[in-house]
């Protein structure tokens, strides 16, 4: 059996399509860091491209502009959010425990992933500009309100929440009340007078978003 060019060519491809994937991971981890510590408008593409050990052209190259590598790295942390909250399963439980783990996770989430946060905070200084162009984002938004709905409906449904609760409205809530607090966490130490990032402050603050959201939407 024979070898001809073009398996030779075939075999040659997947390296180097392996490759590309790969110098694009790198530089969006890097690009991520670097948006997440200065802002899109701070950022240098001279940085990302060092952390990521790449060079500028390949990132002009893999992504053709700073904001619509802003627009890429912004995109990949909506989605995997959302995607974390797909994998929690929540239309098998009952819909008081489905809605206190999503309280739970999203609290958490943010715990874990404090360049979200950044990341969300720049893009609001920018008016959502990024948001806007990508149906990405808005479609995976879309599945996450509409699970949200099927919990309050299937919860209505059984007598245990108020119905007509707007699962829009409801969501906006929980990510309020851990991302103001998160956002707000070195100023308000100092006003309030105790460490609002201690271990005790965290458990102490997940208990109070869980009876928040629960007090808020149960008949």
């Amino acid at each position: 059996m024979s070898i001809t060019n073009e398996d030779t060519e075939k075999s040659a491809r997947k390296p180097r399509i392996r490759d590309a994937e790969a110098t694009k991971a790198r530089i969006l981890d890097a690009a991520k860091k670097e948006f997440a510590k200065n802002g899109l408008g701070g950022a240098r593409v001279d940085v990302i491209a060092e952390k990521a050990n790449a060079n500028k052209r390949m990132i002009y190259h893999y992504f053709e502009s700073k904001e619509r590598l802003f627009q890429t790295v912004l995109e990949d942390a909506y989605i995997d959010i959302r995607t974390a909250e797909q994998k929690l399963k929540l239309d098998d439980l009952e819909p008081k425990a489905a809605l206190a783990k999503l309280v739970q996770f999203t609290w958490e989430y943010y715990l874990k992933n404090p360049e979200f946060i950044t990341l969300v905070n720049s893009e609001n200084l920018h008016r959502a500009k990024h948001l806007k162009k990508s149906e990405v984002i808005k479609a995976a938004s879309r599945k996450f309100v509409n699970m949200v709905g099927d919990i309050l409906e299937r919860g209505a449904a059984q007598g245990v929440f108020r119905s007509g609760v707007d699962p829009v409205q409801l969501n906006i809530t929980i990510a309020a009340i851990g991302y103001y607090y998160l956002t707000n966490r070195f100023t308000g130490s100092i006003i309030f007078e105790r460490d609002l990032m201690a271990k005790e402050a965290i458990d102490e603050r997940l208990q109070f978003n869980v009876d928040t959201i629960m007090r808020l939407v149960c008949a």
